[in-house]
């Protein structure tokens, strides 16, 4: 008998795949993480010593790493056990105790038909591919050389022409043995009331065949090469193998990408995907002639924890992600959720890798920002602070009603912690003049008293929650709109880097984990560690000549300007590596400190508003001196220079 999707997918989510093969295998405690659902064995189809054999309960996968085989909890079993796959099914059923699927009659005679249409969608798209290589598809090769696909493209996604032809199909179909009826339910055909003939339903299109997860091709998307048709791109209808609702372009290999790790990314169209994946972007997939779903969710969920929407940067876009939010905090679980990259105006997936290559689109997915921050942009106008306190009120509550539509409720409770903990730092701006303000009659006061000023007795009298940094009144929280430069510091750092790429190597996950005030010292980062990582041996040259390639020249100049006029010298290039490394190494120290000094200044900002005490103003002005002192030792390093050439302090 047949097994459903739905069936087989239970036994996966019910039973952990580390109990299957675990049957087979001894795990390496050392190395395992049964928390994480992370496990490590030697390999059970080939002889080694040391483990490198991988089981992903998460994923509910096994990958071998030596010999490559990988697989799922049914492969497993017939691979390693001998198993068929009916046995297979039947004791991973037990093992999971999700019953075994009754015999249908029906059901068995509908995937017959499905069967049969599988074998009539693959002699149509064996139809197309030979119509688009010959001269008749001449205008469809022009169509897709002038958008860029590659002949290589066209082989891999199964590209095809439908000719402008009413019968060229329909008389192909049946010169093979398919009936009427049969490129009736493919969705091949149409029949209308007033004409009884059925004709072809795709004329003078480019074809797209749409595959389902396990790679048959199930439908198609037609894009026509006629201007005036009333349907630009034309799909097929839902039929017994087509549910528009439940597939995804490109959604095979998709998954097949995400278990090796790759991004899966949701876009809108199929050139979209097309040109994604071509770039290297293989998790990339779009849904077919419909808007996200909840069921398209689903499918996301099952091949990654956190998928990447992706959106046009114009008002059409941000609507688009809008909606998405709508769509998904409902359905949020722990560790499952989405990220929402934004696409310069004006431009699609397409657009952006052709005109700008790869990098370009590489960093619009590198900024995705998360669902919690992205619903705080649209909420706040892109960072507005509401001038009156209903504009404020009205902000809590959107925000406060967007946390309650999330079903589960540990994810809830973060969200509206979030969320509080934005609006708090948000409106404390709005109040600081009047703190100000006061702060200021209180130290003329002091002068008339001689000296003997009383700021603790203004706290009291005015509120405690409005003595506010300089640093979270400059942040870039408060200014959104405001691009943000690095600090001579953040400069400090990058250049090292730039003019020193070896220093990266060895430091490249806390490099990626780094704390920077601005998007682009942030994107400049995550663009060198990218091509560390692609070329460990990159050259100071060639790692400017590629970050100038995606932008970041004008950054890097300004930034070496700046350090040059500071002086600032343990960064450039014609520095020794030890000194740069002994600089960069001070750098970030005092880096780290000052970021774990401001956290500590917002904490204690919040403790003054709850406990308006002297102690506690105190606490404050302590943490305020510190951060004083921390950026005012940026070139105290002593007795280092002497490997650049530079005369060094006598002791």
């Amino acid at each position: 008998m047949r097994f459903t999707d739905s069936f087989l997918d239970e036994i996966r989510q019910r039973l952990p795949i580390s109990q299957v093969v675990g049957e087979h295998v001894i795990w390496d405690k050392r190395k395992s993480q049964p928390g994480r659902g992370d496990f490590w064995a030697c390999c059970p189809f080939h002889g080694e010593k040391s483990p490198s054999f991988h089981a992903d309960d998460r994923r509910g996968i096994y990958k071998c790493f030596g010999c490559g085989v990988s697989g799922d909890h049914f492969r497993f079993l017939t691979e390693k056990a001998g198993m068929s796959f009916p046995e297979a099914v039947e004791k991973l059923a037990g093992m999971s105790g999700v019953p075994m699927p009754a015999r249908d009659a029906e059901d068995e005679k509908r995937q017959e038909v499905r069967r049969s249409l599988y074998d009539v969608m693959e002699i149509a798209t064996q139809y197309f591919e030979a119509a688009l290589s010959h001269n008749i598809g001449a205008r469809a090769r022009g169509y897709l050389h002038d958008r860029g696909v590659s002949p290589t493209a066209v082989t891999k996604f199964r590209l095809g022409y439908a000719p402008d032809s009413t019968n060229g199909l329909k008389e192909h179909l049946a010169a093979n043995g398919v009936t009427a009826q049969e490129m009736i339910d493919a969705g091949l055909v149409v029949v209308r009331e007033e004409n009884p003939l059925p004709y072809d339903r795709f004329r003078n299109r480019v074809m797209f065949p749409i595959s389902d997860f396990r790679g048959k091709v199930i439908a198609f998307g037609g894009r026509a090469l006629s201007p005036d048709v009333p349907a630009k791109y034309l799909n097929s209808p839902e039929t017994e193998l087509f549910k528009k609702r439940q597939n995804l372009y490109n959604g095979n290999t998709a998954r097949e990408a995400a278990r090796s790790g790759k991004a899966v990314i949701v876009v809108e169209g199929y050139l979209d995907v097309i040109a994604a994946v071509m770039a290297g972007f293989e998790g990339t997939v779009a849904p077919m002639g419909t808007a996200l779903t909840e069921e398209h969710l689903q499918l996301l969920w099952r091949m990654s924890e956190q998928p990447i929407l992706c959106f046009d940067g114009d008002a059409a876009g941000q609507r688009a992600a809008a909606k998405a939010t709508d769509l998904v905090l409902p359905h949020l679980a722990p560790g499952r959720t989405v990220k929402i990259a934004t696409l310069p105006e004006g431009q699609d997936p397409d657009d952006l890798i052709k005109a700008e290559g790869r990098g370009a689109f590489a960093e619009v997915i590198d900024r995705a920002r998360s669902l919690s921050d992205m619903i705080w942009s649209l909420e706040t106008n892109g960072g507005i602070v509401p001038e009156t306190p209903e504009e404020r009120a009205a902000l809590e509550q959107r925000l406060r009603a967007r946390a309650n539509a999330i079903g589960d409720a540990s994810v809830k409770r973060h969200y509206s912690q979030a969320f509080d903990d934005k609006l708090q730092a948000f409106f404390v701006p709005v109040r600081r003049q009047r703190y100000e303000g006061r702060q200021n009659n209180s130290f003329n006061n002091a002068n008339r008293n001689g000296g003997r000023g009383q700021p603790y007795n203004s706290l009291q009298r005015g509120n405690p929650r409005l003595v506010v940094s300089d640093t979270l009144r400059n942040s870039r929280l408060m200014k959104p709109g405001r691009a943000v430069e690095a600090t001579p510091r953040e400069a400090a750092i990058l250049m090292s880097l730039v003019n020193h790429p070896g220093l990266v190597d060895n430091r490249i996950e806390s490099l990626a984990s780094l704390e920077l005030s601005s998007p682009g010292a942030r994107g400049l980062l995550s663009a060198m560690l990218d091509l560390v990582t692609l070329d460990h041996d990159i050259s100071p040259e060639g790692l400017r000549s590629a970050l100038g390639a995606r932008g970041h020249g004008p950054a890097i100049e300004k930034m070496a300007d700046m350090l040059a006029r500071q002086g600032i010298w343990q960064s450039g290039v014609e520095i020794a590596d030890g000194d740069a490394e002994t600089g960069l190494k001070h750098a970030l120290a005092l880096h780290y400190k000052s970021v774990e000094l401001n956290k500590a200044l917002k904490a204690a900002e919040v403790a003054l508003g709850d406990d308006p005490s002297e102690e506690t103003f105190e606490r404050l002005r302590d943490i305020q001196n510190q951060i004083a002192t921390v950026d005012g030792t940026e070139a105290l390093i002593e007795g280092f220079g002497s490997l650049s050439g530079r005369a060094t302090r006598s002791f």
